[in-house]
C-alpha cells in the first residue's frame, strides 16, 4: 500500500526531498510503527531523527496526525485510519514548538 507522507521542513531538507513523501508500506495492517520503518529504510538519515534509536519511542517534539487527529499518544502498532491507507490523506509529522 502507498501512503502519503508530509515532513516537517527540517527533515525534508535533511532526506533531500521537497513535498510529500510516497511510501510502499507493506503487510496487511498499517501502523505507525511500519510506515516509520518504511520512512527510516528508505531515508536512513531519518534514523534517530523521528524516533528513539534504542527504544523505539517518539521524540518528545515530535507529532503525528491523520484525519485531523493528533495519534502521537496510540499505541505505535495500532491500525492506521482508513483514509490514510487508501492514500486519500497524508499522514502528517509535525514538529512541536516548545517554549513561551
Amino acid at each position: 500500500m502507498t501512503i502519503r507522507v508530509e515532513l516537517p521542513f527540517h527533515l525534508r531538507t535533511l532526506a533531500q526531498v521537497s513535498g510529500q513523501v510516497a511510501l510502499d508500506v507493506p503487510g496487511p495492517v498499517v501502523t505507525q510503527r511500519g510506515l516509520l520503518d518504511a520512512l527510516e529504510c528508505r531515508y536512513p538519515v531519518l534514523r534517530g531523527t523521528i524516533r528513539d534509536p534504542a527504544t523505539g519511542r517518539r521524540r518528545p517534539l515530535v507529532r503525528f496526525y491523520a484525519c485531523r487527529e493528533d495519534l502521537s499518544h496510540e499505541s505505535p502498532d495500532a491500525p492506521l485510519p482508513a483514509a490514510i491507507v487508501s492514500g486519500a490523506e497524508p499522514f502528517l509529522i509535525i514538529g512541536a514548538i516548545a517554549g513561551g
